[in-house]
């Protein structure tokens, strides 16, 4: 499998960003690590060795970031007004930076897909949700749409307009719900250990209230919050509904 590790000083973050890139061709797949995680925890856990199959054949090119969650939501001596405001930029480094350098390694007509497992999977859809003209769906395992489970109480507009199961139900923008609606949403869950089914259930009703297509799967019982789920969902859903 080819792997290229890339990396640039980030003027939306103010820091360098490493990403690593995996396979010659194929439709796009971002991946968005785990709560305190780095761009090589999918590797780490076999992921993306569970992606093997379709990396070496061309269906996928699996590109994966840096997370900031330390800097923002995860970090503890932060006010949480600045934690809305580090987040944003790393929204904004997605859009204008990690994304064009992914159509520069692919091409301007490849589709992108988000996807991400628990912090990542909220991440991945609030991505979509907010850019789908940048964006051509998400595919979310065992995550939480409810930013303010990570807020510790806190709530301003951008906690508002970073959590896709408070602002989604008030959108009412027709061309950018047209936008959504023609992409393709995969909602993922166990309900085992860990995993909260409720909660992605929840927001698959208000994705259905706003009449917008999307898969939701829960995985059952015996699918716990960790990796050996991730890495039989994934390839699983990509072979399914990609």
């Amino acid at each position: 499998m080819r792997r290229e590790l890339n990396g640039w000083y980030s003027p939306s973050l103010g820091k360098d960003m490493p990403i690593v890139t995996y396979g010659h061709y194929g439709p796009a797949l971002l991946l968005i690590p785990t709560a305190a995680a780095d761009y090589l925890e999918y590797e780490r856990f076999q992921l993306v060795d569970s992606l093997a199959p379709f990396i070496e054949t061309g269906r996928l090119k699996v590109f994966s970031v840096n997370s900031i969650n330390t800097e923002s939501w995860l970090n503890n001596e932060m006010e949480p007004s600045h934690k809305a405001i580090r987040h944003n930029q790393f929204n904004e480094y997605v859009f204008n930076e990690v994304l064009p350098f992914i159509r520069n390694s692919t091409s301007s007509e490849t589709p992108i897909i988000a996807s991400g497992a628990s912090f990542g999977a909220l991440h991945a859809m609030n991505l979509f949700l907010k850019r789908p003209d940048l964006l051509q769906g998400a595919l979310s395992m065992s995550g939480v749409y409810d930013l303010t489970d990570y807020t510790k109480g806190f709530y301003d507009d951008q906690v508002y307009f970073n959590s896709p199961i408070h602002y989604i139900p008030n959108l009412e923008d027709h061309a950018i719900l047209e936008r959504i609606r023609a992409g393709r949403l995969v909602i993922a869950t166990g309900s085992g250990s860990y995993e909260d089914p409720e909660a992605n259930r929840r927001f698959s009703g208000v994705l259905q209230s706003k009449s917008i297509p999307h898969v939701f799967e829960d995985w059952g019982p015996n699918r716990h919050h960790d990796w050996p789920t991730w890495r039989d969902m994934l390839p699983n859903l990509i072979s399914r509904h990609f």
